[in-house]
């Protein structure tokens, strides 16, 4: 036992300066998550002059602004995209002045834009609200290119039976 013993820490020993390869692939890959194919920026669109279309479904929903988006019958709706192109995110006006934004960088879908009025709207009663039902969206490029004009409307339309549809055509 005449062999000498050499301290060794620990934290330190068979580490080299750099970190390991695997490492930083990883940070590279995560950092070009954000980058979504065809999900543009809403002012990109406006410099290029490229005009949104709205997902038609959402003048379908007769949704409650006090509700959760979850309690809606049609589940494959909410996974559309709300514009067409898509975009990263967008603000919701409503007429009495109140905005809020609905964000997503994979393309904001129409569930997107319900979380985000569902927020503002949750702690209210019924009977607090005017107008309780989503109409649906407009988006007016005079007024602004960045915003969705938010309508909405006192009730939702009855659930119509074979019996009770409306003869004319309906505008």
């Amino acid at each position: 036992m005449s062999e000498e013993l050499s301290k060794v820490d620990s934290a330190v020993a068979g580490l080299s300066i750099s970190p390991p390869e695997d490492k930083k692939d990883k940070k590279a890959h995560k950092r070009t998550a954000s980058k979504n194919e065809g999900v543009r920026n809403i002012n990109d669109l406006e410099k290029e002059g490229i005009e949104l279309q709205i997902a038609i479904e959402t003048q379908k929903l007769n949704w409650k602004l006090n509700t959760s988006p979850s309690t809606l019958d049609d589940k494959e709706v909410l996974k559309k995209h709300l514009t067409t192109p898509p975009v990263k995110r967008i603000d919701l006006h409503f007429p009495l002045g109140l905005e809020v934004t609905a964000r997503n960088l994979k393309g904001v879908t129409i569930k997107d834009a319900l979380d985000a009025i569902h927020k503002q709207f949750k702690k209210k009663a019924d009977d607090e609200m005017e107008n309780p039902i989503l109409a649906g969206f407009e988006w007016d490029k005079e007024e602004s290119w960045t915003r969705l004009i938010v309508h909405q409307k006192k009730q939702g339309a009855p659930v119509s039976s074979k019996k009770s549809k409306k003869k004319g055509g309906e505008e």
